[in-house]
């Protein structure tokens, strides 16, 4: 597969990347990942205006969408068959510590096959929180350690996603996902207060279906008669488990009607 970088498309093994670069000594960086439908990005517009609020979020200067649009098409059309396509902007080459450099920002476009994720899952409430209050709370940066060391966490209970609460107990996110729970026959998910990202997936779901944004106590879960995860792969994905505690359908009603939607929704709209 091929990557492009700062207008480059490259073969992966011949690109050339700063060891110095911020992305990589600090994570400072953000990024963005789309699901590719029939050669193009879905919803990249929308991708690419939080891709901007994470970068101004991180004080690092707006890419320019232009540019960001013309790498995605040119790897697209070079690499057909790919799946998903990934945007990582970074503060560039810089000194080893926090302290930024002057020499530009670094942007690298990659791609990869598109992989099945499976009808429903099982999520694991783990042990860490979100922290609402962080400087970089709601942003997606490449500092995902977190992430990994949850999702590790959550992959050893037999669960393919991690779910976090914050420091109030509320419930948020998972590592790479919004969460979706029915309530009393309602459609809710954690409010952006909660810390949680501002998924493209989540808000389309929220438009589209009527879902309702809410502050929730993560003790809320024992309640939930039916849950589902949404992200830019899994799309909406049932869950048929959280911990221990098997749900009675999956999916059930609710959450069928929400899949059904944003797949005929989705399907008719490359970018909404």
């Amino acid at each position: 597969m091929k990557i492009w970088v700062d207008g480059t498309i490259t073969e992966p093994e011949s690109s050339r990347l700063s060891p110095f670069d911020h992305g990589f000594t600090v994570g400072d960086g953000v990024f963005e990942t789309c699901k590719v439908v029939d050669g193009q990005a879905f919803a990249l517009s929308r991708h690419l205006r939080r891709l901007a609020r994470s970068a101004t979020g991180l004080a690092l200067p707006v890419p320019d969408e232009s540019v960001v649009r013309e790498g995605v098409s040119a790897l697209l059309a070079a690499e057909p068959a790919a799946g998903r396509v990934r945007i990582t902007y970074t503060g560039g080459p810089g000194p080893l510590g926090s302290d930024r450099g002057d020499e530009g920002t670094t942007l690298v476009i990659a791609v990869s096959p598109g992989g099945r994720w499976e009808p429903t899952t099982k999520v694991s409430v783990v042990p860490w929180t979100r922290n609402e209050r962080s400087a970089v709370a709601g942003l997606k940066t490449t500092s995902y350690a977190e992430n990994v060391v949850a999702l590790a966490y959550a992959h050893d209970e037999g669960a393919s996603e991690a779910i976090l609460a914050n420091s109030r107990g509320e419930l948020c996110e998972g590592t790479g996902s919004n969460i979706f729970v029915v309530l009393d026959g309602g459609l809710v998910t954690p409010s952006l207060r909660s810390g949680c990202l501002a998924g493209i997936t989540r808000e389309l779901v929220i438009e589209w279906c009527g879902a309702k944004e809410v502050d929730l106590d993560v003790s809320e879960l024992e309640h939930a008669t039916e849950a589902f995860l949404t992200s830019s792969t899994r799309d909406v994905q049932p869950i048929h488990a959280i911990d221990a505690r098997p749900l009675a359908s999956a999916p059930g009603p609710v959450t069928e009607s929400a899949r059904a939607t944003f797949h005929e929704r989705s399907a008719s709209d490359i970018d909404p």
